[in-house]
């Protein structure tokens, strides 16, 4: 086996809570997260000079701080059988929207390393892998709906296998993750804890539970609130029956009822705004091994 592929899909939060600081400075969270089938594509085989090689079609990430060559770097410290690699990926999950982009393209890599060098590491080994990578990897490695919770690390899985559609927009403005969280510090927000009201939505497929307890405290931070509402609205006037803010931002979702409704509404967006359409994506393997 000389040559693998993998597609890493972004998540969205259905609900975001930041619970308090921690002494590490990371941040408790209770989150439903989400994974959609929107995806970066990954290919990845052996090279025979001792080297990591990356090809992709944004130039800008191709850096030794890209998360993807740091787990490289981490897997041949320990692993003295792995030798060079040339990673083809192939973006397409916006970045700095919070959905995961890198995180995902992360967990994806060192299935793929673990796959390609028969290193056998365990769901645990790849777990604390991740931990020491970012605060998000960990819950990319699932393939489902799920409970993160502490720092993303404590996960609970969730029964179900729910499909609905989702338009997703990406406005021009970028979030800094360490800067949201900085704004969340400074206030003092009553928060709307909904994870057991969108757990039973998700495991009894529904749709109208789901819209009415989406909640995301980042959303009472952000620098241009004004444009999220109104970004929430246009989905809203075009068909979704609800819409929220993912992640630490700014990339904004609307959900709905049927596929048309949101063909309609992505034809409707896509020339004023950057715009994706999916479902979620809930796999009967819950975890990307």
């Amino acid at each position: 086996m000389n040559e693998i592929y993998i597609k890493a899909r972004a998540k969205i939060n259905l609900n975001l809570l930041v619970l308090d600081k921690r002494e590490d400075n990371y941040h408790n969270i209770k989150s439903v997260f989400q994974k959609v089938n929107l995806y970066d594509e990954i290919y990845l085989k052996k090279i025979n000079e001792n080297e990591f090689k990356m090809i992709t079609n944004m130039g800008e990430i191709n850096n030794k701080e890209n998360i993807i060559y740091k787990a490289y770097m981490k897997l041949k410290e320990k692993y003295k059988n792995i030798t060079g690699v040339q990673v083809r990926l192939n973006k397409k999950i916006p970045m700095q929207a919070g959905m995961a982009g890198g995180s995902t393209d992360c967990a994806a890599f060192i299935v793929l390393m673990n796959r390609l060098f028969d290193l056998k590491l365990s769901k645990k080994d790849m777990s604390v892998l991740g931990k020491e990578l970012g605060a998000d990897v960990i819950p990319c490695f699932y393939n489902k709906a799920i409970i993160a919770e502490g720092i993303g690390d404590v996960i609970t899985k969730i029964d179900t296998n729910f499909k609905y559609y989702i338009v997703i927009i990406k406005p021009e403005i970028s979030c800094s993750t360490k800067d949201m969280y900085k704004k969340i510090d400074t206030k003092k927000i009553s928060q709307k804890d909904t994870t057991k009201e969108i757990v039973e939505a998700l495991e009894s497929s529904n749709m109208e539970m789901l819209a009415s307890n989406l909640y995301n405290v980042f959303e009472e931070v952000i620098d241009r609130k004004d444009l999220i509402e109104n970004i929430k609205q246009k989905l809203i006037n075009n068909g979704a029956i609800s819409s929220l803010m993912t992640g630490s931002g700014s990339a904004i979702y609307g959900i709905f009822k049927d596929k048309n409704t949101a063909k309609i509404a992505y034809e409707s967006l896509k020339d004023k705004y950057q715009t994706y359409i999916c479902t979620s994506y809930n796999s009967r393997n819950d975890y990307i091994i």
